[in-house]
């Protein structure tokens, strides 16, 4: 996702820029990366994103040049499942195929419709659907980076030539959203056959650190690498200074009673870190009834149980089950001992949970490691 904040940025602050947009629509077999996967291609050739770990972008850069300036939008296709390409081929090793849709990016094309669609779901921080066609056989009013868009409340953008594709694609489009699931789709028409890429795009995940400690500062810095939307809030105003977190989203002064200004929803990740046991205990209290993705809390099980049992003594509701929702210690078990490394768990198990993974390594995995999206 932080890849995505950064495409977009660097469109909006300098869009004279741009040449071209290319997107990994389509995967079979092993891939270093995944559908949605992008790169923004710029006049001097420089990039940002990518479609793979770097040995494609190179290649993808020059043939977007050369086809946008024919004003022609491809589709690339590399190969890299036969054994010779190792020696002679493209080298990834991956034993797989990726499809790349590349776009001429300019003010008013199907391209920056994207852009805008994407950077308005990012601004309401909500979540969308994006239906690219990427291929088509046979005669159908089509152009390769048609799409629609549709975001959470329902609103379309974009529009089909073809009056029997545009509902299927919206069909399709819906059914994603609703599923949380982007998949390739083909679709079969009177005039022949198209393919279909529909993306599901959420906003950056919200992450809430309560406590502005200097153990948080790791915690926020990495937090927004990885494309959270972090907020950090602390009782203290010296301590909730947006020049000691200069990349969080939010830095504000909050007491736990006031928590309903952050706005935490269903898809929130919270850390209690504060270090002090009275104001732990008061954010705990404010937090457990919400409806939450993550609820961590530093600090020891002991700790953690007293502060559960002086609530329950003050009339809080909900037994045994109520520590179940809490993950204390909080992060992973990987030897965390200084700040980084504790925020490295820490996000660890925030990503384990958000994507309902064990957090085990992955070489204890039997299947594919990532999502089918066909």
């Amino acid at each position: 996702m932080s890849e995505l904040v950064s495409i977009l940025s660097l469109y909006f602050q300098h869009p004279e820029k741009a040449v071209a947009l290319a997107t990994l629509v389509k995967t079979i077999g092993s891939t270093y990366r995944r559908p949605g996967a992008r790169m923004l291609v710029l006049t001097n050739g420089a990039s940002a994103g990518g479609i793979s770990g770097g040995c494609l972008e190179r290649d993808v850069v020059e043939k977007a040049k050369a086809a946008c300036e024919k004003g022609e939008s491809v589709v690339l296709t590399y190969d890299t499942s036969p054994e010779e390409d190792i020696v002679f081929g493209t080298g990834l090793g991956c034993k797989g195929a990726v499809h790349i849709l590349v776009e001429q990016l300019r003010l008013g094309s199907s391209a920056d419709e994207l852009m805008r669609f994407v950077g308005k779901i990012f601004q309401q921080r909500c979540s969308g659907v994006a239906a690219t066609v990427f291929r088509i056989q046979g005669e159908i009013p089509v152009r390769l980076g048609d799409r629609l868009m549709l975001d959470a409340e329902g609103h379309v953008a974009g529009q089909m030539e073809d009056q029997e594709l545009q509902p299927k694609m919206l069909a399709a489009a819906s059914e994603a959203l609703a599923a949380n699931r982007s998949r390739t789709m083909e679709f079969e028409l009177p005039g022949g056959s198209v393919e279909v890429f529909v993306e599901v795009i959420h906003s950056p995940a919200p992450l809430v650190i309560f406590g502005a400690g200097y153990d948080a500062i790791p915690l926020s810095r990495m937090a927004k690498d990885a494309g959270f939307h972090v907020t950090v809030a602390d009782v203290r105003p010296a301590y909730a200074q947006t020049s000691r977190f200069p990349e969080a989203d939010v830095v504000k002064v909050v007491r736990p009673e006031q928590i309903a200004q952050i706005g935490l929803s269903p898809n929130t990740a919270a850390v209690i870190m504060s270090h002090n046991y009275s104001t732990d205990c008061d954010f705990l209290k404010a937090l457990l009834p919400l409806n939450l993705l993550y609820l961590g809390l530093m600090g020891p099980r002991a700790r953690a149980r007293k502060m559960l049992q002086e609530l329950r003594e003050a009339g809080l509701q909900g037994g045994d089950a109520l520590f179940q929702r809490i993950h204390n210690p909080v992060g992973l078990d990987i030897g965390a001992e200084s700040p980084e490394q504790i925020a490295l768990a820490i996000l660890a198990e925030i990503q384990a949970v958000s994507a309902d993974r064990p957090g085990n390594s992955l070489r204890e995995k039997t299947g594919p490691i990532h999502a089918r999206t066909n």
